[in-house]
């Protein structure tokens, strides 16, 4: 549960990987966590300061210009009855992703080819309990400028499988690709050609989707704001806000599949020669 010390340990420990694999912090000061304080989460609930989670690779001919790829920290805690709510899909498989995805990036930079502009590793706190801690990244302390960030990558549920989807499971839903920036769509769609061969599926994309699931993750207060936004999300399950949702019912080679898609388009968006266009 977000603040909880049980969220503290997470973010402790995806600080301590940063700092094994020589990626900074993204901090003015090149240190990791962004301070939510309490009197944010208004919610008529006793929340604690909590803290978003920021790393950071500093693109080397557009620094100034950042890619944001997006995952929240928290879930739901524990059930009454003392059982844990795990988690492991929502959003454990987000989690480590960007974990991932900081790990190749950097290992990327140390081999002479760092991304032309700058990537921020960007693990939200309070997701789960209201957009918090995207909200305060995005309207209260925007550690790099709006106007100079290019798009939110955000991943939110990605190891898991649709059950309509389970005689085909090679596939992954993505929303709000085409919504602010047409070129960002076409890039996702090219990499996605050339690199991983997936389904990406847009029914969730509909304007009419009754989940609305565009407004209920933390790519919408980029969104809200004109920074164009992908969404990836394999979609609901059995498990999902349930202690059935643990690590054995991943699918691993598909998390790691998914995660390439998001490595290829945040890889092309970074180094293309303009700055992806709006329309």
């Amino acid at each position: 549960m977000t603040g909880s010390r049980g969220h503290e340990k997470a973010l402790e420990y995806i600080e301590n990987y940063y700092k094994e694999i020589n990626v900074m912090g993204g901090m003015p000061d090149k240190t990791y966590l962004q301070t939510v304080p309490s009197s944010f989460f208004q919610r008529g609930e006793d929340f604690p300061d909590s803290y978003n989670l920021l790393a950071f690779i500093k693109g080397s001919e557009y620094p100034n210009e950042v890619i944001v790829i997006s995952a929240h920290s928290d879930h739901i805690g524990v059930r009454e009855d003392g059982e844990i709510f795990n988690g492991a899909d929502d959003n454990g498989s987000g989690t480590v992703a960007l974990m991932e995805l900081a790990r190749v990036f950097k290992k990327a930079a140390d081999a002479g080819d760092t991304p032309k502009r700058s990537i921020l590793f960007l693990h939200v706190t309070g997701e789960e309990i209201g957009l918090y801690g995207s909200r305060y990244y995005a309207d209260v302390e925007s550690i790099y400028p709006l106007d100079n960030t290019i798009c939110n990558l955000n991943i939110d549920m990605i190891g898991r499988i649709d059950p309509d989807k389970e005689s085909n499971p090679n596939y992954i839903y993505l929303i709000g690709s085409d919504k602010i920036s047409t070129e960002l769509h076409n890039i996702s769609e090219a990499a996605n050609i050339e690199h991983t061969n997936l389904e990406l599926d847009y029914t969730y994309n509909d304007d009419n989707d009754p989940n609305r699931f565009y407004y209920r993750s933390d790519h919408y207060n980029f969104a809200k704001n004109g920074i164009p936004v992908i969404f990836y999300f394999n979609g609901v399950h059995e498990d999902y806000h349930d202690i059935g949702d643990t690590p054995d019912k991943i699918d691993y080679d598909l998390l790691a599949k998914r995660t390439k898609l998001i490595f290829y388009t945040a890889w092309e968006v970074a180094n293309k020669e303009e700055r992806l266009s709006i329309d």
